[in-house]
């Protein structure tokens, strides 16, 4: 029990107790309000003041039930809580000697008198769990504190009694024991958001994902602490202010912040709970738990293989609409439509002028480059010839539409030494090119790409061990640069592009 339980005791209580309810320094006077008498018989203060009410309702207003007893046993004290609890009235129990037979059962009066007993002889407050008799004849289990009242001279006046149901006190420690828990073993993050919308506690977890200490995310915006993503978890934890928590938990991308620089996209998944007083006669928000779990790597694989499914069913379907195709070239075009959805925003295939045999000593086909300006080697000491490239097919820029044959005039692309296409020609391999997070002017036309155009990946068209040409996808700021996975996307696209390029020439032939 709390001090707090020591809460209820009515004021008539303590006005009706007996004048053998014990000495005068004893819990009845102490109830009473009167203020001490010196030696000279006047009142230390003015003698209108009189604190028995005050202290009446200050324990008939807690919300812990109260008992307390002289020297002799005498109840003394019963508050309204102690009321409620036995049904007992606080007339009915002030002046009533010990509990036998009327609040406790004769099977119980020992073991409840003893642990009175103790807890005036022994120093501080003593817990026990015993079980009390209410007025309509049912047992009661609670849980007491007890301590001794003494007088100003350490002499024992008494004894007082806060209890409680137990199965109450048992949901307050369950309680008080998962917050500690959340707080310190909880294998997901717990963020005790207040109504700023600042950390007003943070466990163990949260502090490692978030890369910072626990005292330095307390108090701190977290538009301080994250970057992208800020503004979405600012709206749900407004929300959840407002209206109360939301019915299922979401998915956050945010991006951490370490300092000015900012690290990768992470996805928490996340609850939300509005904490509320219970004290309050309206619930008054106290502030939003914010339950996390890092689901990143998971969230990735999850997407990777969403990714993986589509575009297996891109091929699959692109397959199947190019064997209905009379013209080969047709077929190839057909190809390159169903490759650039969701992939990319536009798309060239360049033939080379005389189809070639690979280099001698050209690098492994399944290499990957980033463009760079240094023209390879062909192993022989001298470098490869670049070749003459000229445009077969086009997806529109800018428009939407399917990818058109370009007409056969024959002239080669303007690619400057050191271009992407020409690498990758050279290469037999993958080559990427981005202009970064601040592209310069000119960046795409200094290419020969469309304008808008900021990151390119180049892949060559092989067929029967010759070189046909480079097939490039093209993709906008709107997208992310290409990766690893994207190469190899794009070189089965084009191992599929170059066979219906090659039956075409065949069949041209």
């Amino acid at each position: 029990m709390t001090a707090s339980s020591a809460s209820s005791a009515s004021s008539a209580s303590s006005s009706q107790q007996p004048a053998s309810a014990g000495p005068a320094n004893g819990p009845g006077a102490a109830a009473s309000g009167a203020p001490p008498t010196p030696a000279g018989g006047e009142p230390d203060r003015p003698p209108d003041t009189d604190d028995s009410g005050l202290l009446a309702a200050l324990l008939d207003g807690m919300d812990a039930a109260l008992m307390a007893f002289a020297v002799d046993g005498t109840v003394t004290h019963w508050n309204h809580e102690a009321e409620r609890i036995l049904g007992w009235t606080a007339e009915e129990a002030v002046g009533r000697r010990g509990l036998t037979g009327w609040a406790v059962r004769t099977e119980d009066a020992e073991g409840v008198q003893s642990a009175v007993v103790a807890a005036m002889r022994a120093p501080g407050r003593q817990v026990h769990d015993f079980a009390l008799l209410a007025k309509d004849g049912h047992r009661v289990l609670v849980r007491t504190q007890s301590s001794a009242v003494r007088t100003p001279d350490g002499r024992v006046a008494g004894a007082y009694c806060a209890f409680g149901e137990s199965h109450t006190q048992l949901d307050l420690e369950r309680a008080v024991a998962l917050s500690e828990a959340l707080f310190e073993d909880a294998t997901w993050g717990v963020v005790l958001i207040d109504a700023d919308l600042r950390p007003a506690m943070v466990n163990a977890h949260a502090a490692r994902t978030f890369g910072m200490s626990r005292t330095a995310l307390l108090g701190c915006p977290l538009g301080d602490v994250l970057g992208q993503g800020v503004e979405e978890l600012e709206g749900a934890l407004q929300h959840v202010l407002a209206e109360g928590p939301p019915p299922a938990v979401g998915e956050l991308w945010v991006t951490p912040r370490d300092g000015d620089a900012e690290l990768p996209r992470r996805c928490w998944r996340s609850g939300f709970v509005r904490l509320a007083s219970p004290l309050a006669e309206e619930p008054v928000p106290l502030g939003v738990a914010w339950l996390f779990q890092d689901v990143t790597d998971a969230k990735r694989a999850e997407q990777d293989g969403s990714l993986l499914r589509f575009r297996a069913h891109q091929l699959h379907r692109a397959g199947r609409a190019a064997a209905e195709c009379p013209d080969p070239a047709e077929a190839a075009a057909v190809h390159l439509d169903f490759a650039l959805a969701g992939f990319a925003d536009h798309a060239l295939v360049d033939r080379a002028g005389t189809p070639a045999p690979a280099p001698y000593g050209a690098v492994d086909a399944d290499a990957e480059w980033d463009a760079d300006p240094t023209p390879p080697d062909s192993g022989m000491g001298h470098p490869v010839r670049a070749p003459r490239l000229v445009r077969a097919l086009a997806s529109p820029a800018g428009v939407p539409g399917p990818s058109e044959a370009v007409p056969a005039t024959g002239i080669p692309v303007a690619y400057a030494p050191g271009h992407p296409a020409l690498q990758a020609y050279a290469r037999r391999g993958s080559v990427r090119a981005s202009a970064g997070q601040a592209p310069a002017g000119g960046w795409a036309t200094a290419r020969n790409w469309p304008d808008g155009t900021v990151h390119g990946l180049c892949v060559v068209l092989r067929s029967r061990g010759r070189t046909l040409g480079v097939l490039t996808f093209l993709r906008t700021p709107a997208r992310r640069p290409f990766d690893r996975a994207d190469a190899d996307y794009a070189e089965e696209v084009a191992a599929r592009i170059a066979a219906a390029l090659d039956l075409a020439g065949a069949a041209g032939a």
